[in-house]
């Protein structure tokens, strides 16, 4: 488990400021992206695709990094290596902890909008 925050508040206010009114409009795509690769991630792994699974859990990694959520990038680089070692086993855990994460930054998001 990793000990990062839920939000890195310092880079989503910087987002804030660039994106200005777009701001809202990001985190909605981040957040609806986010279900579709989450579904992906439990639809590889139910059918047992390491490759396909470390892929999803990449491209995650990725837009939870650039939008400001360390913890769930964390969690999701954990499950990237596990689909690339072929682990799946190990992932199961994994997935269950991106979507107590997940729903925790999605909480955190749209307060994080409101506050400011």
């Amino acid at each position: 488990m990793t000990d990062k925050p839920h939000l890195d508040e310092e880079a989503l206010a910087e987002l804030q400021d660039v994106m200005e009114d777009e701001f809202e409009v990001l985190i909605q795509t981040y957040l609806a992206d986010s279900r579709t690769r989450l579904d992906s991630l439990r639809q590889t792994l139910e059918a047992g695709d390491a490759d396909a699974f470390a892929k999803t859990a990449h491209s995650f990694k990725g837009s939870c990094i650039n939008i400001g959520a360390p913890c769930l990038g964390a969690l999701c680089m954990e499950a990237e290596q596990a689909g690339k070692a072929g682990n799946l086993d190990e992932a199961e855990p994994i997935v269950q902890a991106i979507e107590v994460e997940f729903s925790e930054v999605t909480t955190r998001l749209k307060s994080f909008g409101e506050s400011t």
